[in-house]
């Protein structure tokens, strides 16, 4: 499955791109999608199994949602989003 997380700052991305790659998980930044919003404009997709790469959610992610043919559905919102 496809997945988009997004962030509170560039580092975090960065950050959590890494954790998706040394998972090997296929993963990529770029631009936000207009129809989600981010902090910083810069987000993650990456294609997993699992939604979440690590135990926990980083503190950086601001929101994880899954792609699918009708839309994005939210998986996960940082309670201060």
């Amino acid at each position: 499955m496809i997945y988009i997380a997004t962030f509170y700052s560039h580092f975090g991305a960065i950050r959590f791109k890494k954790l998706c790659e040394q998972k090997k998980q296929a993963a990529k930044m770029m631009p936000v999608p207009r129809n989600l919003s981010s902090s910083c404009g810069i987000c993650v997709q990456y294609e997993a199994g699992d939604p979440c790469p690590a135990a926990a959610w980083p503190e950086e992610v601001e929101q994880v949602v899954s792609v699918r043919p009708d839309g994005y559905h939210i998986l996960f919102r940082a309670e201060n989003s």
